[in-house]
């Protein structure tokens, strides 16, 4: 792999939709670093992707400035700029009625969903700024919930519309510097997190009932289709969903 290759930060990236996007982005030839909580994980993913002095571990908790400076720095050391940032780490609190939720969990959610993604788009559109080519692309991981909640999903939700108006935000600070900034808003992707849809979960009639789901290959090849894009071009937003999944509609 040259060392002209476009150089890819994922958050996130030790499991879930992070992983499928750093093993596809590997292989459609970025440079990747990968960033996450649990360095085991990180390593594991990276084994797998089999990119040896392409891909680049930095355990990061989102979270904290000092880490994500950290982050950053790593990056630009090892690679010498950032050409994607696929700002995807996230938590949610779902399934806790809304009177019952403790202001911790909120927090929390709120921390690492919004905080953390300011965060790194923050890292990145420095680094962007500066590098010289300048400009690069920020890709933030949204939600359908940014459209449409859930039953018992505040924090998750509240976090998700915050998170698009950031994405327009960078969109047009942005536009002086060659910074392209989109939204990608995921349904029902097969991962960890998501597995509980499969089995059952409430609907906005109070029904439990099981969910149609997306393999999370999908959502890797979209994110890859994305981030390479010539930066005079832009996905604004995309949405990506299991097509029978009741989100359009008022089931």
């Amino acid at each position: 792999m040259s060392s002209t290759n476009p150089v890819a930060v994922v958050t996130g990236a030790g499991s879930g939709i992070g992983k499928a996007c750093v093993l596809a982005l590997a292989r459609a030839g970025y440079r990747v670093v990968l960033a996450g909580r649990r360095a085991d994980a990180l390593q594991q993913v990276a084994a797998q992707a089999g990119g040896g002095v392409t891909l680049l571990c930095v355990p990061t908790d989102v979270t904290q400035p000092a880490d994500v400076d950290a982050l950053f720095a790593a990056t630009l050391q090892r690679f010498g700029r950032v050409d994607v940032l696929f700002n995807n780490a996230g938590i949610s609190a779902n399934g806790i009625a809304f009177e019952d939720l403790s202001f911790e969990k909120w927090r929390a959610v709120v921390d690492t969903n919004l905080n953390g993604m300011f965060l790194c788009a923050q890292g990145a559109y420095r680094a962007m700024k500066g590098q010289s080519p300048r400009g690069g692309r920020i890709i933030n991981n949204g939600s359908i919930s940014a459209h449409a909640p859930r039953p018992d999903s505040a924090p998750y939700t509240a976090t998700k519309h915050a998170v698009t108006g950031l994405t327009k935000s960078i969109s047009l600070d942005g536009r002086a510097y060659d910074i392209a900034c989109g939204q990608i808003d995921i349904g029902n992707a097969v991962t960890d997190m998501a597995a509980r849809m499969a089995t059952g979960v409430k609907q906005a009639d109070g029904r439990i009932a099981p969910e149609a789901m997306l393999d999370v290959a999908r959502v890797a090849d979209a994110v890859v289709h994305m981030a390479g894009l010539p930066l005079e071009a832009n996905v604004q937003f995309m949405t990506i969903m299991a097509t029978k999944m009741p989100f359009v509609g008022r089931g």
